[in-house]
């Protein structure tokens, strides 16, 4: 692979992905199955290490979980909340294993716990009382949620028995029981509401609810699993649980000490096929090394402990028929087959339908219509179409094909050089593709409108009120008519207009990203709008200052270029121009409080216990300094903080680049 090859497809695994961590921990409605996930993180991983020029300090590589939420108080961990290394195969294990001997010798024990399928939750005890509960978040900082968390019953609000540390931190997993999650998901039917995934999805979901008194109406349960204390209180993972359970907190009584791998290997067996007979859903088995002298020796990587991986069980696969084949029509107008199925139970879930991705897949498949399809549901998640049975293949039966025209508004597809997908052209007159774009538009990323979602937005538009983008600004002119529609009260229409009021003042990143522009995702809006100010340069800009703009490539720059030169979309522009949208760059020109880091540049790593990266970026620009985002000749100093990667400080010790800690950095600045 080429530089500009790896380049490219770094940026494209990095965007995917940070959306991908985006629905999975802030909107808990995942869009991939994990192993999917973890192959392509994999071959990030790989690209990096192969390419490090064009690794980047943010990439998912280098993170854990997702954003924050701006519904709930930010509060930095104490103690980073890691994610686990994942394997699929036993052969990882045993590497793993071999890797602990080589480190520490063969004189250690394992605890094995079962991988619960459920949100991640740090508590935080002081004098034996609850004070702080915090979701894993980013990793470094999470969303304060304790008011939702003191109403999970199995949590003790306060410490009644044994001898415990005046504060301590313990870790655990907020899940649903199944029961209840079916009972919960057909009262959402039953009201007209999309239901949940599973019951991850609606644990995450109702741990993020604004009204407590609504997360106590939804049965959340808890099981506690780690141990953090200020001075050590136990020698062992082990001992630290056994403590933790005689304390009163919920601790999962399969958890299992084991004295060698082969024990792991039993356990993992063992519940391959037991975990259905569980209340709740696990999805693998975690393997810790016990001793906390050893596991402070493995020590950590970037974002995983050395002393602990988790083994996740292989997707249940199950055979039934194609019925059809159908299509959806996304914002974009990407268009992906559907594949509709005969009912069959999976993983204990029924399963009716299957994405199909492009037309690519349903020839790698080789579909025919009536054929026996092997369907599995990956990380039991999404249902797929893993194979055909071809011995089941009726004679005569047609193969499929892909469609040539819109199922929605008939208009021919389109399908570039190069690119998996077809989509449909017409993205001012394409039903699905209207609503789709309007419900983008007021989305939290984008614009943010409160009072207006997305059952509202189809609705006014099956109504007639609601064609552009631009027309939600228009609403207010339809006072009276709408106050004649269903659920449409007087106070509800204020709402929805006074947070269409609100959005004229998010900035232009905003509203440029929330156009739908094919390929302009949210990181996409920001570089272009710090480079180009307005909507008008951006406009008029050509292909060659479209790509001399970092890290925009030829695909973007042409879909720029063609949406701005439909007369319709330049006239929505000036339509949301006229109404008061922010189409200026609000950017201030930073003051220089100094020029004492003047011609010096600088990368920011790890994990820092007094100020944030950010905080640090901004010092280092303020006093006159440069952010690289690689490692490169170029750089004059690497700004290391705790958890570093070890490539980089490798990468950074061969090209002798003086290493710094942050107080070092503060030293520079005052001292000049």
């Amino acid at each position: 692979m080429s530089p500009i090859e790896a380049k490219t497809r770094i940026n494209e695994l990095s965007a995917e992905l940070k959306q991908h961590n985006y629905n999975y921990y802030v909107l808990a409605m995942p869009t991939i199955a994990d192993i999917d996930f973890d192959h392509k993180l994999a071959e990030l991983a790989k690209l990096e290490k192969e390419f490090p020029e064009f690794a980047y300090p943010d990439s998912p590589t280098q993170q854990v979980g997702g954003e924050i939420t701006k519904d709930f108080v930010t509060v930095r961990h104490k103690w980073p909340m890691m994610s686990l290394g994942n394997t699929y195969n036993e052969q990882d294990l045993l590497d793993f294993d071999q890797r602990i001997r080589k480190a520490i010798g063969d004189d250690f024990e394992y605890v094995c716990e079962l991988k619960f399928d459920g949100l991640s939750m740090s508590l935080t005890y002081e004098q034996g009382k609850l004070v702080r509960a915090v979701t894993r978040g980013d990793g470094v900082q999470g969303d304060d949620v304790t008011t939702n968390v003191k109403t999970i019953h199995s949590i003790p609000k306060q410490i009644d028995a044994g001898t415990y540390p005046e504060h301590l931190e313990i870790r655990g997993e907020v899940f649903m029981h199944r029961k209840a999650f079916d009972r919960l998901n057909n009262d959402r039917i039953e009201q007209n509401e999309v239901p949940y995934a599973n019951p991850r999805n609606f644990a995450a979901g109702t741990i993020k609810l604004q009204d407590s008194r609504e997360v106590a109406k939804r049965p959340l349960d808890c099981f506690l699993y780690f141990l953090y204390t200020d001075k050590p209180a136990f020698k062992t993972h082990w001992d630290s649980l056994q403590a933790v359970k005689s304390w009163g907190f919920p601790v999962c009584e399969h958890t299992k000490l084991c004295t060698d791998i082969n024990g792991v290997l039993d356990f993992i067996s063992l519940w391959e096929e037991k975990r259905f007979n569980l209340s709740y859903d696990i999805d693998g088995i975690v393997l810790k090394v016990n001793s906390y002298g050893q596991q402070q020796e493995l020590g950590f990587t970037a974002k995983s402990p050395r002393w602990a991986i988790s083994y996740k069980y292989k997707a249940q696969q199950a055979e039934t028929l194609l019925e059809a084949v159908t299509y959806q029509v996304g914002r974009t107008g990407s268009v992906t087959p559907v594949a509709n199925l005969k009912p069959v139970v999976l993983a204990g879930t029924t399963v009716k339908r299957a994405s199909l991705h492009n037309a690519n897949e349903i020839l790698r498949l080789d579909l025919h219509v009536g054929d026996s399809v092997f369907v599995e549901k990956g990380g039991e998640i999404i249902p797929k179409i893993i194979s055909v049975n071809p011995l089941k293949r009726k004679q005569g039966s047609q193969a499929i094909e892909y469609i040539t025209h819109c199922p929605e508004c008939g208009t021919e597809l389109i399908r570039k050089d190069g690119e998996a997908n077809h989509y449909c052209p017409n993205d001012e007159g394409c039903p699905p593709q209207i609503v789709g774009k309007m419900q983008h538009f007021i989305g939290r990323k984008a614009m943010n409108i409160d009072g207006l979602g997305d059952e509202t937005i189809e609705a006014l538009y099956k109504r007639g009120f609601l064609k552009h983008i631009s027309d939600i600004y228009e609403l207010h002119t339809h006072s009276d008519e709408l106050k004649q529609l269903d659920r449409f009260g007087e106070r509800s229409i204020n709402n929805m207009m006074d947070g269409i009021e609100k959005s004229k003042l998010m900035p232009f990143e905003k509203v440029l990203f929330g156009m739908g522009i094919r390929y302009v995702g949210e990181t996409v809006a920001k570089k272009l709008v710090a480079h180009f100010k307005t909507i008008d340069n951006l406009i008029k800009a050509s292909m060659e200052e479209l790509t001399a703009v970092d890290e925009i490539g030829t695909r973007i720059a042409e879909s720029l270029a063609e949406y701005w030169a439909d007369e319709k979309h330049i006239a929505q522009m000036e339509k949301l121009r006229a109404n008061g949208l922010q189409l200026i760059s609000n950017e201030q020109v930073m003051e220089l409080q100094s020029e004492k880091l003047s011609g010096k540049s600088f990368i920011i790593s790890g994990v820092f216990e007094k100020y944030s990266r950010d905080e640090l970026k901004d010092m280092i620009e303020q006093n006159g300094g440069k952010i690289l985002s690689s490692i490169s000749a170029k750089l004059n100093y690497l700004v290391a903080g705790d958890n570093m990667g070890p490539s980089k400080l490798e990468k950074a010790q061969k090209l002798n680049i003086s290493i710094i800690s942050d107080e070092e950095l503060l030293e520079m600045i005052s001292a000049g």
